[in-house]
């Protein structure tokens, strides 16, 4: 069984903690120092999430722009998988280079700049898990 129920259900979970990582002081700057405009797009359900670490935010306060949906934006940078696959890896349960691998996460673009940002996006794991909590989504949260 799936674990979100609709692309709206998605967005309130992972799209969450990506708006959240916009904000944050420790993960926000680092990954608005790599200059990358980083898309992922999202399957069953349908859904993308377009990170603008290159131009300057359109938001005081935040380190970088998060767009989901469509956008006119030219990423550097594409990952697309099963919504399925970002909960798991958001829960610590697949490991990026090895999801590349076997092709559960397919990438466009520089997987070394993408496996510099896995240091930036550490604290992202447990705001995941808090998040689920907050929500009362504590089905999302892998064992």
């Amino acid at each position: 069984m799936p674990y979100f129920r609709d692309t709206a259900h998605f967005y309130e979970t992972v799209g969450a903690l990506m708006d959240r990582a916009k904000n944050d002081p420790h993960v926000g700057p680092k990954i608005a120092k790599s200059g990358l405009i980083i898309q992922f797009q999202y399957h069953k359900p349908e859904a993308v999430t377009t990170i603008n670490a290159k131009d300057k935010p359109s938001q005081p306060g935040t380190f970088l722009d998060i767009i989901h949906g469509p956008t006119a934006l030219k990423p550097d940078i594409e990952m697309s998988m099963e919504a399925d696959t970002a909960n798991l890896f958001w829960n610590k349960k697949i490991n990026l280079a090895a999801a590349i691998a076997k092709g559960q996460i397919k990438i466009k673009g520089s997987l070394p700049k993408v496996l510099a940002l896995l240091p930036a996006i550490e604290p992202l794991y447990t705001q995941y898990r808090a998040l689920l909590k907050e929500k009362g989504y504590e089905d999302l949260i892998v064992k």
